[in-house]
Parts: C-alpha cells; structure tokens; sequence
C-alpha cells in the first residue's frame, strides 16, 4: 500500500509544566540527557545518527526571530511559518503567506501584497489557486534588509521586522486584517505598484489608487502628503514612525476605513467555553490609537465563522480561496455551534457477539498486532487500531480479550514513553518541540505531522485510562501524554517550554501540517480527520482523567475544525469551491486554495478517504452533512471508475454515517475477500457498520449535555448515547429536552426519559408540528403531507422572504429558559431539480399584540437533486437575528419557509413529528 503523506506538519514540546492547567508538575529545564516524566521519561538530546530541524540541504536551522523574541517558543505549523523557518537557504526573508483577505511575501525591500480575487485552475483541473500575486510592496525609501525575521505574535497576527542597519521596518499581519500596520524609522514611507496606480482620491495624508483592479487605501500621518511618482508612492512621516494601508472592498468605502486606519492591531486572543452541549468563542483583537482615540477596527470574518455568529455585520465582503468573508465593524465577535459528538465506542446494536469474537481474536491473536511499525506514525495508527476495539470486546463480555488488547498498548506506549529504547521521545530546546525517533514524514526535519502522530498515542492512552485510571495519573504515565499534548495543543500562552496551539489556527479553523510552510501556495493540510482525531482524544482523554481544561480544549477544536472541514474540504453547502473546480471533495487544503490530490498518490479511494480515517466515536461529526457525503462518494466512484477497492472498509464506514442501510449491504457483499486499511480491522468495521444501520445515522441537530454524547436518527426513531466518565450515575440532558439516565463509568442508550417513548420530538408543550394549512401545534398522530415551496424564479431572495409558506400559534404561554435557543427540523425535497435552497425565519410575539419582538433568520439550506427528504435544522446557523427573546404571556410563534435561491418548487414536509420547531420555553 502507498505510504500516506510527505507533507508537512507540526511541531511540538517539553518539560515545565504549569500544574494549575493540569499538564503535569512544574519544572525547571534541566541539563540531564534524561528527562523524567512521571514512571516514563524523554531525552534531552537526539538519538545518535538522527536529525532535527534542517534547511533543504540538510543544515540545521534555527528559529529567525529578533532578540525581543528570542527562547520564546515559536508556533510552527502556522499560516506564517516561513517567517521565521528558513526551509530554503537562498531565501532568508519568507515564502508566500495567505491571511485572507491579504496575501504577503517577505522581500528585501519590505512586504508584498496582494489581493488575489481569480481563482486559477492548475494541475490538469485537480486544484484551483488564489495565488499570491504583488499588487504593492510596503517598505521604507532605501530599504535593502539582509532577511526578515519574526519580532512578535499573537494567536492570529505576527509582526515581521526588516533592518538593514540604517533603516528598521516592522509590520503587523494577520487572518481577516484589511490592513497592513507599520513602523519604520531611518527613511520615507514608500509604496511600489505592480503597475502604474489609477488615483481615486487624493486627501493629502489619505490617498486612494486603484491597483489590477483591487481598491488600496495608503494612510499617513496627519499633515503628510502622499506623492505619487510613476509606481513609486512616498510620503515624509512628520516625525512619527506609523503609516498603514488597506484594502478597500469598493472605493465608496474609504471614509469607514479612514475612520480605523490609525487603531493598530497590536494582538490577537481567542477564548472558548463548553457549557451543556454548546460551543462559545470569543475572537478579539487588541489596538492601540495612533491618531484620535478611536480604538475600534475591522475584519473579515471566514465563512466558517459567519455561519455562527449573531453578531452585526456591515455589508462589506472579501473574495478568499474558502469563499466570501465579510466584514464586522468591532474588535471582536462571537460564534456559537452545537458541540461535536464523540463517544469512546458506538454502544452496539444488532451485532453478533459470535461474530465479534471471531474477528477481535484475529487481531488480538496476531503474531504482529503492530504490523511492523517502527516509526512515530505507523505506530501511532497500530495503537488507534487496537485502541477501537477495546471497548468492543468489553461490550460483549471479552474480558481475557480486552484485556490483552489493553497489555499490548500498555506495553507500546510505555516503551516510546521511556527514554534510551529503540524509540524515545526526544525534546528540542532550540525549537521547543518533542519529536518522536524513529520519525517519519518529515516529523523531524521539517517539524511536520505532529498532531497527525501523536492523536493516536493520546487516544490510545485515553482509551486504556478508561479501564486503568492508576496507568493514567500524573506519577505513572500520564505525565508523558500530557507532555504529548503539549507539544501538538497546548492551551497555554504562559507555557516556555512549547508554543500556544502550536499547529491549529484558530482563525483559520482548522491545523495545518507544515512546520516551515515553505512552499508557494502557503502552508496545507491533508488528512484533516487525523486533526480532529487529536481533537476527539483531547475529549476522551480530559473526560476520563477529570481534567475539564482538556476536554474543552478538544470541545472546542473538535467543533470549529468539523464546520472548517464542511466547508473547506468537502464544500458542503457548495458555497466555496470555485465553479471552474470540477470537484466534490479537497483532498488537501492550501493557503491559496484546495487540491483534489495527496502527497502520494492520485488514487481516487485515497483521495478521498484520507480525509475520513481514522473512523472512531470522534468520526460522528461527518454526519452533519450527509447531502455532502453522498456526492463525495459518488464522485469517488466516479473517478475510481466502480466501487472502492483498496480502502473499502475506510469509504464503507463514512457512507453508513448517511446511508447506513447502504453500507450495511455493501459490507455484506464484501466483507469476505478484503484487506483491512492499515489503521482498520474487520471487528471494527463490522461494528461500526452493524451498529449505524441498527442504530440509524448520527443527528447532529440534537446535543447532549456532555461532549461524549450523541444522537443517532433511523426513520421517525432517535435513539440517545452517552458515555459517563463519572463514578456515580448522571442523567445527560438533550438540546431537544430528552434526558437518559446514565450509570457510572458506563455507555447508556435510550429514547429518552424511561426509555419508553419512541418518538424523536422533544418534550410536550414546546415542540410544534406543522400542519397544512399553516398551523403550527403540539398535537401529533396526524398524517403526514407536504406543502409546496414556491420557485425563487430564478431570483436571490437570501434573507428576505418571498412567497412564504407560514405557520402560526397563538395564544402561547411559556418561561423562557436561560441561555436557550430556538430548534427546528424541517423535512425538504427538490425532487431532481438542481440548485434549489430553502430558507426559515421564526418570530416571536411575545405578549400577542401583533408586533413581533424576535426574529430569527437562519441560513438557507442547499438540497440535493435526488428524490427523498433531507433535514433543514437550525444548526446552518443564524444569517440575522433582532430584538430580544423574553417570557411568553399569550403569545404567537411564527414560522415562514420559502425558497431562497432556484428555479423551481419544492417540498416541505408536514404531519409528522419528523417538520417540527421547538422553542426554548417551559
């Protein structure tokens, strides 16, 4: 089989440790080769014969930063890596580096920029680009810098610094800034044009060009004045150092933008919280007022983000390689997502325990259960494989079995957990990683792929935390998959020993897998699921040792990456590929656009199904968008010319997460003559596959009050899962007010409170079905109908309303509930019809007197052109929203659905507890 990946990856971690974060004791850096962490350990220094961060010649290489930066640990594995990793030794200053909406490149002469709006179709049509292109270069009259270096960061932004021994330059850049912040000093402000500049407004310190067709504001000081000379544009800077510029989305929008040119972005903070089954963060930038006192600022918001907030946006948009950002007038705003599920194991439904058996002892039973793995990666996939089936033996009373399984881990772990062995984890002081030897795929050279590796070492150990909590604490081994996890997902900004974060972007949503990002197109990501596989494990791994930080943490990465995978691979709402991309899936995401390829090969099943493995209970999120796994699998076929055959098992698992049926029966077919992808075995994926057609695909319009909860919906059934880490029963509540009692330690499933109601609505007095005839009520028992959504006829209705279907209650009494929300399922159909979107708007009047207090418009949802219902919930995220929710005192609730785009009608569903609005009152 094909190796997977040569990309580039992340970077990682070491010793002192901050205890009230629970990462372990506090500890000073120490001198001895060996470094103890708890009963394991790693050393300080690299095994003999083994490399560590090397140019592409193979010299080693230290982080380019400035002395005010110097010992601070550098987030490899980011947007701008190449800043201060010097991959390429005839380039000291940076590769391309795509903030979105600017893209930038490091020169001699100070900082290129662009504003790339046409996408590029290369590689026979397998990837498109926004490649970096310079419209201007930003620097200093003179300026002739021997390198750039890295002077100062945030968790978004980052400063780089041009000296040339008479003149000093430094920049603040980051994700979503319009504009470019400078201080310089030893020469003039100086802007180059890629092309004689067109002046549409000239304001003496404020001066408008149009350069290529894109809109740039340049801003001086106040009593400067701008002189334009051919494509050279200076200005003397009045005895200041500052100077900005901006790009402008339309020129009617220079005087917003003057208004912010002078509040410089000096940082960049997230900050996330989980409370009972949702997601919150808080992105906030911080400015210091040049000129004024105004300290506000823009930016442009990723479609991933936008989705999700309820924050006022202006009408401003960018054109981005992850499809249009808009512009919020503020210093920060917040997102909302219900929590990705995740469970340990799916609880079991159908399987035969006989069966079971048989395939489990095949694993456990092997004369090589890690199938020959030496190096970081190959082990680490050997040890999730083994990890899945643990709790599948215990669900059928395997006892000897798990606990084999479980000694076979142990023993691995302990060995690359202990220092001096045939692999060890070794610490880098120098670039404040932990690598792991024997490396692989440039893990060690090049900082790449860490998160990828060591995702599976923490579930693994999470998994065996599960059934030995003593293997797990701190003076045993857990002090090493702490370690582990601070090197890939620190949480920590305090921490001097490994970076924040080091390889997710938290702007970006998503990882990225190259540690110097030194390549033309910006940094990329491949195998996005081996990403939140690290997250999913954080999860499981913060669960069962109590540590609430982690758990989370991986909440948190787990939630935002699976909308960032949604969207940027897999083009869900088919929104962001450009429509010269003739493809369904990415299989890798660059800075400067997505590439339906891998490192390795250009097999179709690999190409798509790298973006799927590891298949594990943090794999439930995929199902949130089932439209869009039924047209990657079908593209997959289609390019594969037939069905899978090399990773069947991986692409069967990911079509039972929608069409479980389907997948059900292709295993049927199948499973006798089939090799298992390395990181599968046929005891997992018979579960998998068994359970999810008993059990129905995964529900992601319902939450549980616990990350490790999920709902799974088959036909008009929910069926409600949840693990308790706890050693007393709990009782999980649901987001559509279910509740299932869950003993200790323990997998629970139910259909709700008792267990005995198998209807999927939420509880009685809140939940209305819609009726023909535009009624909405608690009644049920009715026959199901559907009602006709009128064409769009062809017109752009997004967000307003347009021949509307309406249903109606009033009279309604009820106490909000604090920090509710409104939920809603509604079933669709377009038939066949292509590029249809239906849209929903619900509005409260609160006391009945005709004036509506709320409204709530939600993102319209795009069917598919195939025969059958699809689910429309709230989870598309609010588009708008105004007024306030409050108590309701004879009040009405409305509901409105019409098409938003197409040309054609379509179907809402109604009479059935399948089309319902659950609003958050008792």
């Amino acid at each position: 089989m094909p190796t997977p990946r040569s990309r580039p990856a992340a970077v990682l971690v070491l010793v002192s440790a901050l205890s009230a974060l629970g990462l372990g004791p506090a500890a000073a850096p120490v001198a001895a080769a060996t470094v103890p962490a708890g009963a394991g350990s790693y050393s300080d220094t690299r095994p003999p014969g083994t490399s560590g961060p090397t140019t592409n010649t193979g010299a080693p290489v230290t982080p380019k930063v400035t002395s005010a930066a110097q010992g601070k640990p550098v987030p490899t594995n980011d947007w701008w890596s190449s800043l201060a990793f010097q991959r390429y030794g005839d380039n000291p200053y940076s590769t391309p580096m795509y903030g979105h909406p600017l893209t930038y490149q490091a020169v001699a002469g100070g900082l290129e920029i662009g504003y790339p709006t046409s996408p590029a179709i290369v590689g026979d049509g397998r990837q498109y680009e926004f490649a970096h292109k310079r419209d201007l270069t930003l620097g200093l009259t003179g300026l002739n810098s021997p390198d750039t270096k890295a002077d100062a960061w945030s968790d978004w932004t980052v400063t780089p610094y041009w000296s040339d021994g008479a003149r000093t330059l430094r920049t603040t850049i980051g994700h979503g800034l319009p504009f470019v912040y400078a201080k310089g000093t030893g020469g003039d402000a100086r802007i180059t044009t890629a092309q004689v500049p067109a002046v549409f407004a000239d304001q003496g310190n404020v001066l408008g060009i149009t350069v290529a067709g894109h809109h740039y504001a340049l801003f001086a000081p106040s009593g400067t004045d701008w002189k334009v000379t051919g494509t050279t544009i200076t200005t003397g800077l009045g005895g200041k150092d500052y100077f900005s510029v901006a790009v402008l989305p339309s020129t009617g929008a220079l005087a917003t933008y003057r208004k912010y040119a002078y509040s410089f972005v000096t940082g960049s903070t997230v900050n996330w919280s989980y409370d009972a089954g949702t997601v919150r963060a808080t992105y906030a930038l911080t400015t210091e007022a040049k000129e004024g006192t105004e300290r506000g600022t823009l930016q442009a918001l990723y479609r991933h983000q936008w989705l999700h907030t309820t924050d006022p946006l202006t009408p401003y948009s960018y054109v981005s390689p992850r499809g249009t950002m808009k512009v919020r007038e503020a210093t920060s705003f917040t997102t909302s997502q219900p929590a990705a599920a995740t469970l340990p194991g799916l609880p079991g439904t159908g399987v035969d325990p006989a069966r079971l058996r048989g395939y489990l002892n095949e694993v456990a039973n092997s004369s090589d259960p890690f199938s020959g793995a030496v190096d970081t990666y190959w082990t680490g996939k050997a040890l999730g494989k083994l990890a899945q089936l643990v709790p599948l033996a215990d669900q059928i009373g395997e006892g000897a079995v798990r606990d084999k399984l479980l000694g076979l881990i142990k023993g691995r772990l302990q060995e690359w957990f202990t220092a001096g062995g045939a692999n060890e984890f070794s610490y880098d002081r120098t670039w404040k990683t932990l690598t792991g030897y024997p490396a692989s795929y440039g893990s060690d050279t090049e900082l790449n792929d860490h998160h990828f590796h060591y995702g599976y070492y923490v579930y693994a150990a999470a998994i065996v935390a599960q059934y030995d909590p003593a293997w797990a604490a701190d003076p045993a081994w857990g002090t090493m998959v702490k370690t582990l996890v601070r090197d890939t997902a620190n949480p920590s900004r305090a921490d001097g020993a490994f970076p924040f974060l080091r390889g997710f972007d938290v702007y970006a949503g998503h990882s990225w897998a190259s540690g110097h990002q030194g390549f033309a197109a910006g940094n990329n990501q491949e195998s996005s699921s081996e990403s939140t596989n690290l997250s999913a494990a954080l999860v499981l791994w913060g669960s069962v040792t109590g540590d609430t930080t982690l758990r989370d943490l991986g909440t948190y990465l787990l939630t935002t990456e699976s909308e960032a995978i949604a969207q940027y691979w897999f083009d869900a709402d088919q929104q962001v590929f450009p429509a010269s991309f003739q493809h369904d899936t990415a299989g890798m995401v660059w800075g400067s656009g997505a590439a339906y390829a891998t490192w390795w090969t250009a097999n179709p099943e690999e190409i798509h199904g790298i973006n799927v493995l590891p298949v594990t209970g943090g794999s439930l999120h995929l199902g949130g968008h089932q439209d869009a796994i039924r047209r990657n699998l079908a593209e997959m076929e289609r390019e594969n010319g037939g069905p899978a055959v090399e990773w069947r098992d991986v692409l069967w698992e990911f079509q039972s997460l929608a069409d479980p049926a389907a997948a059900k029966a292709k295993w049927d077919a199948g499973n006798a003559g089939y090799v298992p992808e390395a990181g599968e075995s046929k005891a997992h994926t018979y579960h998998w596959i068994t359970t999810l057609d008993g059990l129905g695909a995964p529900d992601a319009t319902v939450t549980g009050s616990i990350p490790t909860s999920a709902v799974f919906a088959k036909g008009t059934t929910r069926t409600y899962a949840a693990h308790n880490y706890g050693a007393t029963a709990r009782t999980v509540t649901f987001s559509d007010g279910k509740t299932l009692s869950v003993p200790a330690r323990s997998t629970a499933t139910g259909t709700g409170t008792g267990g005995t109601d198998p209807g999927p609505g939420p509880s009685t007095g809140n939940t209305f079905q819609l009726r023909t005839g535009g009624i909405l009520t608690t009644a049920t028992g009715a026959t199901a109908g559907s009602d006709t959504i009128a064409s769009a006829q062809g017109a752009n209705h997004d967000g307003t309303p347009h021949a509307p279907l309406v249903y109606e209650i009033r009279g309604v009494n009820g106490t909000l509930k604090p920090g509710g929300s409104t939920v809603f399922r509604l079933q669709v159909d377009a038939g066949t019809i292509v590029g249809l979107g239906q849209q929903a708007r619900i509005s409260y009047d609160l006391t009945g007197d005709g004036t509506f207090d709320r409204t709530e418009t939600y993102h319209y949802f795009a069917t598919d052109p195939i025969n059958g219902w699809e689910e429309y919930g709230q989870a598309r995220g609010l588009k708008s929203a105004t007024g306030t929710l409050g108590d309701l005192h004879g009040g009405t609730v409305r509901l409105e659905v019409w098409s938003a785009i197409g040309n054609g009608d379509s179907r809402l569903q109604t009479g059935t507890d399948r089309s319902v609005v659950v609003i958050p009152y008792d």
